[in-house]
């Protein structure tokens, strides 16, 4: 084996999975958080059609995931006097498993804690690649030489700016922004759960804007278009400004939504984007997750995460750690997998442009067939049945 010294930066999905990966099969594996702790709850995430369901089945923890998997939640759209206009399913939204993030990266790290070792609170804020490896600055602590770095840090990854470039060259901003945010949630007098145990949100729409209350994915959800990012990521006030702003005018129950949203522990926004990349590695340096090919509410990026992570160790146990044969084999191994990133738009789907579009998407809902063909569209990007079946412990 060469190059066995791995720095995996981000603690969330794609990290874990791929430092359980690499300790079980002979890589010495460091992986370093700026988070100080794992970040709980957080909106849900899920999996989708038969390659998701063998990864983690050959990960071992396919079993914790479905103990921990959330209600399905049907989304109703309805008008501004709650008349449904439309159901989206559980089955179309959350795939054939959900699950909370902070239930799922909870599941990974302690899958994983014993084949790595993990820093958290700190990050990676400088990288020097030489002809043996790579040398890392961190924020709190000495410097350090790596034979491989991965980012594993997200849409806005440190490491792929690092390495590759900026993320105005590298993300694509798709024209629409979205909040997440914990608060009460202000249903009184609608139904929120069914006899069997599912879940029921409630959206509503205006032309380039959706407000979903309740269900899984998020307490409160907001979708929406803006002209331009008028917001520091760094200041949440500012953040919530952008977002009562955006809002400005809409009925329905948001307006008592929004009240709840400006007093919540548990706030996030950002815009949805999309990554211009069909190669994730450079030199030393790989991506996974996130990182290399995120689409933001595409529906596919947690299911992605854990391929790519089992593709990049497969290969780099294959290649016995020659890591340019491996980074090779991933980049070609993961261009299929991931056009679904780099083409994918959930804007118009959750934000329609227009009252027209909005009664189109409502009446795609309806229609048996043209949903059990979306449902068939979904299945099949996530499956890709050409997954090699690597010799990994």
């Amino acid at each position: 084996m060469t190059n066995t010294t791995v720095l995996i930066s981000g603690a969330s999905i794609a990290g874990p999975a791929l430092a359980r990966w690499l300790g079980r099969n002979g890589f010495d594996v460091t992986v370093v958080e700026k988070a100080p702790r794992l970040r709980p709850g957080g909106q849900a995430v899920d999996f989708k059609g038969r390659t998701h369901r063998d990864v983690l089945t050959r990960m071992g923890v396919l079993t914790d995931v479905q103990a921990a998997q959330t209600a399905r939640t049907d989304w109703r759209m309805v008008d501004a006097h709650d008349r449904v206009s439309a159901v989206v399913p559980g089955e179309f939204i959350g795939g054939d498993l959900e699950i909370l993030r902070g239930d799922l990266t909870g599941i990974l790290h302690r899958d994983s804690i014993g084949d790595a070792e993990y820093i958290f609170g700190d990050e990676i804020v400088a990288m020097t690649e030489t002809a043996t490896g790579v040398d890392v600055a961190f924020a709190g602590r000495a410097a350090r030489r790596f034979d491989l770095v991965i980012g594993a840090d997200g849409v806005h990854s440190a490491v792929r700016r690092l390495a590759f470039g900026s993320e105005e060259d590298l993300v694509e901003p798709l024209g629409c922004y979205y909040a997440v945010a914990s608060g009460e949630v202000p249903l009184g007098g609608l139904e929120t759960r069914l006899p069997d145990g599912r879940a029921v949100a409630y959206g509503y729409s205006t032309p380039g804007r959706l407000a979903l209350l309740g269900g899984q994915k998020a307490p409160n959800l907001f979708v929406f278009r803006a002209e331009r990012p008028d917001y520091d990521r760094r200041d949440t006030s500012s953040q919530r400004r952008f977002l009562t702003d955006a809002y400005a005018g809409v009925g329905w129950r948001v307006p008592e939504a929004l009240e709840a949203v400006a007093t919540a522990s548990d706030f996030y926004l950002d815009a949805l984007t999309r990554t211009r990349m069909s190669t994730f590695t450079r030199g030393r340096t790989a991506l996974v997750g996130d990182a290399g090919y995120a689409n933001t509410l595409g529906g596919f990026g947690t299911g992605l995460a854990i391929v790519g992570a089992y593709v990049l160790a497969g290969e780099l146990v294959a290649a016995r750690g020659d890591h340019e044969t491996a980074f090779a084999a991933y980049d070609r191994r993961m261009r299929k997998p991931t056009r679904v990133a780099r083409t994918g738009d959930a804007g118009p789907f959750l934000a329609p442009t227009s009252t027209w579009r909005i009664r189109m998407r409502d009446w795609s809902f309806r229609n048996a067939l043209m949903y059990r063909t979306m449902l068939w569209i979904t299945d099949a990007f996530a499956t890709d049945a050409g997954l090699p079946a690597y010799d990994l412990r």
